[in-house]
This record gives C-alpha cells, sequence and structure tokens, in this order.
C-alpha cells in the first residue's frame, strides 16, 4: 500500500513560484503513472500534469503548460511539481496521485485512472 507525503504548498502573489514535492513510502515508484491533481472550492477534481516513472513521459493540463514542470527524483521516490508565473486561478487543494501498474503512455489526467491518493497540500495564489 502506497503512502504519500506532500508537502511545498502555501500562500504566494500572483506571478511567483512554488514547488510541490510527493515522497513515496512502502513502494518503489518504478514504472507507474505519478499524477497531480487538483480541486477549487465547488469544482470538479482536474489533472494538472502527470508522469510515467519509467521514461518520464509526460502530461499536462493546457491551464497549465509553459507554467508547470513535473519532474521526479528515482534516488528520493519523489515527484515533484514546479509551478512558476502563478496565477489567482491556480488557487486549489493539490492532490499528489499514482496509477500502479500503469503501462507506458497510459498516464492521461484522468481521475478515475488513478488508484492510490495522498491528503492534499493547499496552494493559494493572491492578485
Amino acid at each position: 500500500q502506497m503512502q504519500f507525503v506532500e508537502s511545498g504548498g502555501g500562500s504566494v502573489q500572483a506571478g511567483g513560484s512554488l514547488r510541490l514535492s510527493c515522497t513515496v513510502s512502502r513502494v518503489i515508484i518504478n514504472n507507474i503513472c505519478m499524477g497531480w491533481f487538483r480541486q477549487a472550492p465547488g469544482k470538479e477534481r482536474e489533472g494538472v500534469a502527470s508522469i510515467h516513472t519509467g521514461g518520464n513521459m509526460t502530461y499536462y493540463a493546457d491551464s497549465v503548460k509553459g507554467r508547470f514542470t513535473i519532474s521526479q527524483d528515482e534516488a528520493k521516490n519523489t515527484v515533484y511539481l514546479q509551478m512558476d508565473s502563478l496565477k489567482s486561478e491556480d488557487t486549489a487543494m493539490y492532490y499528489c496521485a499514482a496509477r500502479a501498474p500503469a503501462p507506458w503512455g497510459t498516464c492521461f489526467l484522468a481521475r478515475s485512472l488513478y488508484n492510490y491518493w495522498g491528503q492534499g497540500t493547499q496552494v493559494t495564489v493572491s492578485s
């Protein structure tokens, strides 16, 4: 059973940056999908970015392309989400998730595909 430790959330002004971290325990994140999702009050949870840990194939939501970068550190069993040029509409609870097992090329940003979830970390962007 996977367990996640998410960190890095906080409050920042528009245009600023934050880096979220998701460290996984009990399971080596090898050849699985790791994703970041977010949920704003009153809205559906949506996919932000994902990565296949077996080869670094990445997916991004259109709303964050060019601003957010997902990456992994195999030695630390950790996935990161670097968020730059933050906007007020990025304000949400951000969740780390995993899809395991996960064939190559299947890390789509669909909530239903992911079977392990973290507790979330809050990101607030003020304008």
